[in-house]
């Protein structure tokens, strides 16, 4: 057998003990762990616990294997959200399949457990499908074709209310320079078959709200898709009295969407409708995350956040700041007030959560949505609340009725 495994290889040295030789169906590893509410899969996946992380593993084709090992590999390096390739298992023993080995992506749920278990009775339709609209698109931008999109191959996870959608099987994928007209509508037009599909799985299970059409949802993704495709990528003409005003506009759009802009282009293109002189505006945006609050939030406070959680709580670091001068009654420089907002609010909400309830979330999502709860207490008594007391009263009465949606467990192994 031959192990290929990206570097650093500190956890994957750690499954090389695992029993590579039997399929992976006949495993009784101590260290083998359920994934509640999982996705489906034509293949046989089985998850292990290693050196404190979780691990997928999916026996295929080695031709396939390779394949998705390469396209997971690009992927990341382009910063397109995706599950983290560990390496491949080849050659193994009686001509049995390749094995993929990935990492479980922490505090993320598939749609069926979202579905299973709304939080606050608000079923997730319309953020689960704007999720996987921006990542097909960021896909499509990069020159992948899915070849499979669904909502069964992606995971989602929180990201300050809303959801980051990852894609999670590339076994399928086609990578190209750029994706023609013909090749996006069949990608487009499969996901809409494939999200229907799933939806009416959903209705027979008696987990689909009976407001909601899974045809007309499908139909909807579409709607999604062209509208978002639309703002990133059209041409239009613009005079030059307004092209200040309207490339600052554009740009705005495009950065509310959550992506980047890479490079504007003005083309002589004439004259305008009314008869005035012209320049086609040509945009072209980034296909990676654009990670700017990010990297921001981890230079000043050294935590790990998604985008919009970012965002959040650089908001809150900044109204603290504020704070902190109106106090003091002189400036306050940012990283002083980011290094006191980290110590005196952030770490004490963290350090408050009971044992009990702790990884439910995230820790970053868990103290949005404290800031949340603050506002919505605070509209409700007509005063601030304060952190401190938002967060005793989300620990008692929010946090207990989070669903667990990815309960990891162990699976003990069987006798012979």
């Amino acid at each position: 057998m031959r192990f290929v495994f990206k570097p650093p290889a500190e956890a994957a040295s750690g499954l090389l003990s695992l029993p590579w030789h039997r399929p992976l169906g006949q495993w009784r590893e101590e260290r083998l762990v359920e994934i509640r509410h999982r996705g489906l899969s034509r293949h046989t996946v089985r998850f292990v616990a290693e050196a404190g992380g979780v691990y997928a593993l999916k026996e295929l084709d080695e031709r396939l294997a390779r394949r998705e090992y390469r396209l997971l590999r690009r992927l990341r390096e382009l910063g397109i959200p995706a599950v983290e390739v560990t390496g491949i298992v080849v050659d193994r023993p009686d001509g049995q399949d390749a094995v993929l080995v990935t990492r479980f992506l922490d505090y993320a749920s598939s749609y069926r457990a979202l579905f299973a278990n709304p939080r606050g009775g608000h079923h997730p339709t319309d953020r689960l499908l704007d999720a996987l609209v921006e990542l097909l698109v960021r896909l499509h931008l990069a020159g992948f074709m899915w070849g499979d999109c669904s909502l069964s191959n992606t995971l989602f996870r929180l990201d300050a209310g809303a959801f980051s959608a990852y894609l999670v099987d590339a076994e399928t994928a086609e990578l190209h320079p750029s994706l023609s007209e013909g090749q996006r509508t069949y990608d487009v037009e499969l996901a809409r078959e494939r999200i229907a599909g799933e939806l009416f799985d959903l209705h027979a299970a008696g987990l689909l709200p009976p407001e909601l059409d899974p045809v007309a949802v499908a139909d909807d993704t579409v709607r999604r898709y062209t509208a978002l495709w639309d703002e990133l990528t059209r041409e239009e003409v613009i005079g030059p009295e307004e092209q200040r005003f309207r490339i600052a506009d554009r740009l705005r759009r495009i950065n509310e969407l959550g992506f980047d802009v890479d490079e504007v282009e003005l083309v002589d293109a004439g004259e305008t409708a009314d008869g005035r002189p012209g320049n086609m505006l040509r945009v072209r945006t980034l296909v990676a995350e654009p990670g700017h609050h990010r990297r921001l939030l981890f230079a000043r406070t050294g935590l790990n956040a998604q985008e919009n959680q970012a965002r959040r709580l650089l908001n809150d670091i900044a109204g603290y700041r504020g704070h902190l001068e109106r106090e003091s009654g002189r400036p306050v420089p940012e990283a002083v007030a980011a290094s006191r907002w980290l110590t005196e609010v952030y770490d004490p909400v963290v350090r408050a959560v009971p044992d009990d309830l702790r990884g439910r979330l995230d820790e970053v999502e868990l103290f949005h949505e404290v800031l949340e709860h603050r506002w919505f207490l605070s509209e409700k008594l007509g005063r601030d609340v304060g952190t401190t007391t938002a967060a005793r009263d989300y620990f008692r009465n929010v946090l207990p009725h989070v669903p667990d949606e990815m309960t990891i467990k162990p699976v003990l192994p069987s006798g012979d």
